[in-house]
């Protein structure tokens, strides 16, 4: 049995397309750049690569460290590494950082070039089949003509969903975990009030900060702050913060007194050091418009018809953002169009972030899926 190690030490790659994309706002890019990450080996026949797409705040660094002392590996190191259920021994695993992001690939704070000037509010919006489009022909790039799998969760799922419709050919399986078919009206409640937060900011400036030398910072935290409330499970913030004081008694105040308000502050403040305010409001209304049956008049299951992908669903229990039942929906969709599916329904405590956590049932169900996977590759 192999033994699960680090990846160990990973380096950032950069892809310069000259090609020019229309995107589904009508919107032409000329040029752009977008940075991925590779670990392990493409085969010979070019048949072991995975994709794996990243939700709202994830970005390419998905495994391993870029330096020894760094402290942060990527956001799915648990997941992803030799012996780990994504295995690199076996498998050639791509993580890119999507069109309009912030860590490295063409986005609102990138230079336009017609204007030497960050694109800020001029940055067009995009689509998740806009993703799947770049990905695609990134995947041309390193002369991957079909993925093995295409993984992802939350926001990732949808890709790895958008993947089999619009290019069925060119995936052999697609795990969509803790995803959803659309957003419910409450989800896009939520992501509404976020962007409200960061509009609303003195120094936005309709998204041309950049040249006021500004940082809508106090947007930027209260959208995450309220964005991780939603990630969480209430069991799972009682578990861990209950209605604790920081001091063990009342202050009579509003500064912060509760253990969980302290909580929230500092992922609000960590997330505004380091994410771009244009690139979250880009991304949470990539989420509010998905819905891949929009063009079939509703129907999920026309929408998913010409798929040719064997699909794992995963779910987790305490997931109120994106609940079981909305998993459930994908999957009946897919049986009803006679497609290939399993299901797994993970009890857990952590939320919406289950998909990201080291958890046994969890990752066993991904082992023994990919590990068909790879049985099939090397066959």
């Amino acid at each position: 049995m192999t033994t699960s190690r680090s990846i160990g030490l990973v380096t950032a790659q950069k892809a310069v397309f000259d090609t020019p994309i229309t995107l589904s706002s009508g919107v032409t890019l000329p040029r752009y750049e977008l940075v991925y990450e590779t670990y392990g080996t493409l085969n010979a026949a070019r048949s072991n690569a995975i994709l794996v797409c990243h939700a709202l705040s994830g970005n390419h660094h998905l495994a391993g460290r870029y330096r020894e002392d760094d402290k942060n590996p990527g956001w799915w190191d648990n997941m992803i590494g030799p012996g780990k259920p994504i295995d690199t021994d076996r498998f050639f695993v791509v993580g890119v950082n999507n069109l309009g992001g912030c860590h490295g690939s063409t986005g609102p704070s990138s230079i336009d070039p017609d204007t030497g000037q960050p694109y800020g509010s001029r940055f067009p919006l995009v689509l998740v089949r806009d993703w799947v489009e770049t990905q695609a022909r990134l995947a041309d790039l390193l002369g991957i003509d079909c993925f093995a799998a295409v993984i992802g969760g939350s926001l990732g799922g949808m890709q790895a969903l958008r993947w089999t419709i619009t290019y069925p050919e060119r995936v052999r399986h697609a795990l969509v975990i803790a995803s959803a078919p659309k957003l419910t009206a409450q989800n896009i409640a939520f992501n509404d009030v976020a962007r409200q937060a960061i509009l609303t900011d003195p120094d936005f400036y309709g998204g041309d900060y950049y040249q006021h030398g500004t940082v809508p910072r106090r947007g930027l935290r209260l959208a995450r702050m309220l964005g991780h409330i939603t990630y969480l499970s209430d069991d799972g913030m009682g578990e861990k913060f209950g209605r604790l004081l920081r001091s063990g008694e009342y202050k009579y105040g509003f500064d912060v007194e509760f253990e969980i308000e302290s909580y929230l502050r500092y992922q609000g403040d960590k997330f505004s050091d380091y994410f771009d305010a244009n690139t979250y409001l880009l991304m949470t209304k990539a989420l509010d418009y998905f819905d891949p049956a929009r063009h079939y008049d509703g129907d999920l299951v026309r929408a998913l018809a010409a798929t040719r992908a064997g699909f794992l669903v995963v779910s987790f229990t305490s997931d109120w953002r994106f609940s079981p039942a909305r998993s459930r929906e994908i999957v009946k969709a897919l049986l009803d169009a006679r497609k290939r599916v399993s299901y797994a329904e993970i009890e857990s405590k952590h939320g919406h972030d289950a998909f990201l956590m080291e958890d046994e049932a969890y990752q066993a169900v991904m082992r023994a899926y990919l590990s068909n996977i790879a049985n099939e590759v090397h066959a």
